[in-house]
C-alpha cells in the first residue's frame, strides 16, 4: 500500500474501506476495499474528509484479490452455477437450476493446499433450489502472484468440474402398494400420497399406482406392467419387514432385477432396497419414509433423479451421517444427516 493525495487517485485500487458519517442519519461504507476510484468519486471523498488515501501499488505479475477469487471461481465452477460480485475479496456460486450439486472433494482439498487459496462449499449429492448460495473463492492477501491463481485455475481444468448443480431429470414413476390390509380396503393407503408429494417436490410424478396384495406373482405382475406402460422407476411401498407376510424384496428379485443394496446404514431407512431391471430403477421404500420428514429417500432417490448411477460403494458410504436425530424442528438439509 502508499498513500497518495486523492485528487491523484483516478484510477488506483482503494486498499482499505472508507466510512461514510452523516450525523443521525447513516454511517456506513461509502467506498469499499478494492473499489477502482473514478473521476466522479474525487469530490465525494472530499467531501468525507479524505484528501490523503491508501491505495494498492499491484506490480507486474500480481493481481487483485477480486481479480483473482473471479477466476478461480470461474474455473471451479461448472453447468448448473452462476458467479455473485465480489464482496470483501469473495465471490459466491449460486445455484441457477433445481438439481443435485455434485463436488469432486478430492479436488477440492486440493485446491485448498495451494497457498492463500480459500474455496469453501456446503456438502455433496444433496438437493439444492435454484438461487441458492453453495461455495465461495476467495484469496487471503488483498493481492497475490498471478502464478498462484494460474496453479488454482490448472487443477480446476484438470478436474472440471469441480463443483457443478446437476439438473433433475422428469421420469414417469409408477408406484405398487403392497398389503392385504389396503388391497381388501381394510385401511385406508397413506403411504401413496407421502411419495407422490416428494416425487412431484423434485419434478418428477407418479404415473400409476397399483394395489397388490402381499402376494409374490401379483406384485411382479404390477412392476412389469408399470414398466411396459412407460414407467422409467418403479417404487414399492409397504411389506419391507421381515416379517412372513412382508414379500416386498421376494418380489423385487423375482422380476429378475439386480439387486445393489437390501439393508442401507441409515436410519430411518435400514430396510430399503434398491434394484434395476435393466435400466429401470426399483426401490423398495420402508414404513419409515411415511412417517419421517426425511429419511433415505432423501438421500438416494434425487441422487437418481440427477441421472447418478447409485452403486453399493455409495450405499455403504452412508452409514459416516447417516443417523438422523430425528429433530422437532426438522432443518434438513441444513444439518448432519447423509453428509460425507
Amino acid at each position: 500500500m502508499k498513500t497518495i493525495p486523492v485528487k491523484d487517485a483516478i484510477g488506483k485500487i482503494l486498499a482499505h474501506d472508507i466510512t461514510r458519517i452523516v450525523p443521525g442519519v447513516e454511517k456506513g461504507p461509502a467506498f469499499k476495499k478494492g473499489y477502482c476510484i473514478g473521476a466522479q468519486d474525487i469530490q465525494i471523498l472530499l467531501d468525507i474528509g479524505k484528501e490523503q488515501i491508501y491505495v494498492l501499488d499491484i506490480k507486474p505479475g500480481s493481481i487483485h484479490e477480486n481479480e483473482a477469487a473471479e477466476r478461480i471461481a470461474r474455473a471451479a465452477a461448472g453447468p448448473g452455477l452462476r458467479l455473485t460480485d465480489p464482496s470483501e475479496g469473495r465471490i459466491n456460486l449460486v445455484s441457477t437450476t433445481p438439481g443435485l450439486l455434485k463436488i469432486d472433494i478430492d479436488a477440492l482439498n486440493r485446491l485448498n493446499t495451494i497457498q492463500d487459496v480459500s474455496f469453501a462449499t456446503i456438502h455433496s449429492n444433496h438437493a439444492v433450489e435454484a438461487g441458492v448460495p453453495v461455495a465461495g473463492a476467495r484469496v487471503i492477501p488483498l493481492v497475490v502472484q498471478d502464478d498462484l491463481v494460474c496453479a488454482a485455475e490448472e487443477l480446476c481444468q484438470a478436474c472440471y468440474p469441480l463443483i457443478q448443480v446437476k439438473p433433475f431429470l422428469s421420469l414417469r414413476v409408477g408406484m405398487v402398494t403392497t398389503g392385504s390390509e389396503v388391497y381388501h380396503g381394510r385401511i385406508q393407503d397413506k403411504f401413496g400420497p407421502v411419495v407422490t408429494k416428494k416425487f412431484n417436490q423434485l419434478g418428477s410424478a407418479i404415473t400409476r399406482q397399483i394395489l397388490v396384495s402381499d402376494n409374490i406373482d401379483m406384485t411382479v405382475a404390477a412392476i412389469n406392467d408399470l414398466i411396459r406402460e412407460g414407467a422409467q422407476m418403479v417404487v414399492l411401498t409397504g411389506g419391507m419387514s421381515v416379517d412372513p407376510d412382508d414379500q416386498t424384496p421376494a418380489s423385487i428379485r423375482a422380476t429378475g432385477a439386480d439387486v445393489v443394496a437390501y439393508g442401507v446404514p441409515v436410519f430411518p431407512g435400514a430396510m430399503f432396497m434398491l434394484a434395476r431391471l435393466g435400466d429401470i430403477p426399483i426401490l423398495g421404500l420402508p414404513g419409515c419414509v411415511m412417517y419421517y420428514q426425511t429419511s433415505i429417500f432423501d438421500l438416494i432417490v434425487p441422487r437418481i433423479l440427477a441421472g447418478d448411477k447409485v452403486t453399493r460403494e455409495d450405499i455403504t458410504r452412508l452409514g459416516y451421517g447417516g443417523f438422523c436425530m430425528a429433530c422437532a424442528d426438522c432443518r434438513y438439509p441444513a444439518c448432519s444427516f447423509g453428509k460425507i
